[in-house]
C-alpha cells in the first residue's frame, strides 16, 4: 500500500440528482491525509451519492470535486484512478475468477494495455491480501464466497491500487462482528500509518464514532451537521433527522459518544432485588478475673 503523500480531496457546493429530480444541495466537504470522515444519516440523504461524485461516478449538477486545489475535470479515468479509488456498494460478481485475479484488478491504473504484472504489481496485490485477511484464499474461486468474504475481496482490490484518497461506501455491509471490527480497525490504520485520506459511509453510528476523526450528518441532501462526534452526535440533532428518541452518552471505558435508538418496546433495565439486610446478634464476652 502506498506511502506517498495524499492528497485532499474536496467537495464543493455539490448539486446532485436523478434526471429532474435533485437529492443533494450545496454539499461541501474536504478529505485531508491521515483522517477518516465519516458520512452518516438516514437512507435517502445522499450519503451515497456524495461519495460516487467524489470518485467523479456520478455527474454534478453543479459545483467541483478538486485535488490539491485543482479541479479534477483535466485528469483522465487512469490519471484519477491512481489517486482516488472507491469501493461502492454494487459491484459485478466476477465470474469464474480466482480471489488474487480479481485484487490483480487494482493494479489496472498503473499499468499499460498490454504489459504483463511486475514485481511492484505482484507485492501491492500480496499486501492487499494480507492487510483484508484474504491471502488463504487467494486461488479459490470468487464463485465459492459468501458475502463477507466477497466483501474483503473487493476491498483487497481497491487497497491493491495504492491511492491516497479511498472512498468505502458501508464497507462492513454483509460482514459478521469480526470482520466489521477488523475492517474498521483497518480504516484506522491506513490513514494513521500511512496517512491516507478516508471518506466512509457507515449506517451504524457507533462504528463511525469509534472509527473517524470528523462526521458529516445528511438530511434530506444537505449537511445538518459536521465535526467530532461529541458535536454531531447529540440527542436533539439525531432524534429531529432520524424521527426516533434517540440517546447519547459516554462510554466510560472508551470515552467515546453511544448511540442507542429508543423504541416502542424499549424497557428499561430491571434494577436488582432490595435484599433484606440480615441483623448482626451481639456474641456476648465473659471476661474472668484471674
Amino acid at each position: 500500500m502506498t506511502t506517498t503523500a495524499a492528497p485532499v480531496l474536496q467537495g464543493e457546493d455539490l448539486v446532485l440528482g436523478y434526471r429532474d429530480r435533485t437529492v443533494v444541495h450545496e454539499v461541501s466537504l474536504t478529505l485531508r491525509p491521515g483522517r477518516v470522515t465519516a458520512l452518516i444519516g438516514p437512507n435517502g440523504s445522499g450519503k451515497s451519492t456524495v461519495l460516487r461524485s467524489l470518485s467523479r461516478l456520478h455527474p454534478m449538477s453543479s459545483g467541483a470535486v478538486r485535488l490539491d486545489g485543482a479541479d479534477t475535470a483535466p485528469l483522465s479515468a487512469r490519471e484519477f484512478a491512481r489517486q482516488v479509488t472507491l469501493l461502492s456498494q454494487s459491484r459485478p460478481h466476477p465470474s469464474g475468477l480466482g480471489v488474487r485475479d480479481v485484487v490483480t484488478f487494482g493494479r489496472h491504473p498503473h499499468r499499460s494495455r498490454f504489459s504483463g504484472l511486475t514485481d511492484a504489481d505482484r507485492d501491492a496485490v500480496e499486501r492487499a491480501m494480507a492487510a483484508t485477511g484474504t491471502s488463504a484464499m487467494a486461488d479459490r474461486p470468487v464463485d465459492e464466497l459468501s458475502g463477507g468474504e466477497l466483501q474483503r475481496v473487493w476491498l483487497a482490490t481497491c487497497l491493491a491500487q495504492e491511492t491516497g484518497v479511498l472512498l468505502l461506501d458501508e464497507p462492513t455491509n454483509h460482514l459478521d462482528l469480526r470482520y466489521q471490527v477488523e475492517i474498521l480497525d483497518l480504516v484506522r490504520d491506513l490513514a494513521d500509518t500511512l496517512g491516507t485520506a478516508l471518506g466512509v459511509v457507515l449506517h451504524d453510528l457507533n462504528h463511525a464514532a469509534s472509527v473517524a476523526d470528523d462526521l458529516v450528518l445528511l438530511h434530506r441532501g444537505r449537511v445538518r451537521a459536521s465535526g467530532p462526534a461529541h458535536e454531531v452526535l447529540r440527542d436533539d440533532v439525531l432524534t429531529e433527522v432520524y424521527e426516533i428518541d434517540v440517546r447519547t452518552s459516554t462510554d466510560p471505558g472508551t470515552g467515546r459518544v453511544r448511540v442507542e435508538a429508543v423504541g416502542r418496546h424499549h424497557r428499561p433495565a430491571t434494577p436488582p432485588a432490595a435484599t433484606t439486610p440480615v441483623p448482626v446478634t451481639s456474641i456476648p464476652t465473659t471476661i474472668e478475673d484471674s
